[in-house]
């Protein structure tokens, strides 16, 4: 199941996005924007884990992460595939196994019985561990994974994400910084470039979604205020 061909990243970037479109994991309101996690508003929402729903798709979602991280990584640069909880896990377990690698997965929290682990699955001093999840926002969230796999003796020096917003300029900072590099399918403007193409949403809506995308921090700005 390794995969043995890759393509491109921008024709990655483009099915990738095509996919996420024809199953409808991609929304767009500009009259009734979504609040996400931060609180914050946004006239765009993606639902990565719809993905696993539609086997063909998720399979070949599942052959893009491999081999981007093969192409960026290199081949052998992994011991061990780890999944954050809850929506990193299956894709973890996706490309655990095209990867031919162990798979584990890392609690949001200790779990507050038996040995309160937050590493679940074999991981070990010595490992160099791959964190998957399903995206990203600003790279925060991820931290605290990348610090669990560490606490083992593990290296983790790198996350791989289906998707990443790849509008907030601090989130590949908030990673490179903290020592980890980021692996990405696609991101918004790679979804908003082909769902313009393809004329299947409204203009105004499109407009919208194309002033937060080029500059998102204003935008949530005016629409918090109003």
């Amino acid at each position: 199941m390794i995969p043995t061909a890759c393509p491109d990243p921008h024709t990655i970037a483009r099915l990738t996005a095509g996919m996420l479109l024809d199953i409808k994991a991609v929304h767009f309101s500009a009259d009734a924007p979504f609040t996400l996690a931060s609180g914050l508003p946004s006239p765009v929402y993606i639902d990565c884990r719809k993905l696993l729903g539609f086997p063909r798709i998720r399979a070949t979602v599942a052959d893009f992460l491999a081999c981007t991280v093969m192409r960026d990584a290199g081949p052998e640069a992994y011991d061990n595939i780890a999944g954050g909880e809850t929506a990193g896990i299956p894709f973890a377990a996706l490309v655990s196994d095209r990867m031919a690698l162990p798979m584990s997965y890392v609690r949001k929290k200790p779990k507050g019985h038996g040995r309160g682990a937050r590493i679940e699955g074999v991981m070990g001093e010595g490992q160099h561990v791959l964190l998957v999840e399903d995206l990203t926002t600003d790279g925060g969230s991820k931290l605290s994974f990348v610090d669990a796999i560490r606490e083992t003796g593990a290296t983790c020096d790198r996350t791989a994400v289906v998707f990443s917003y790849g509008i907030f300029p601090e989130a590949e900072k908030t990673l490179s910084d903290h020592g980890v590099s980021l692996s990405r399918l696609c991101t918004w403007h790679d979804v908003l470039a082909v769902a313009k193409a393809r004329g299947g949403f409204d203009a105004q809506t499109l407009a919208e979604a194309e002033a937060f995308i080029a500059a998102p921090r204003a935008w949530q700005e005016r629409h918090a205020r109003g």
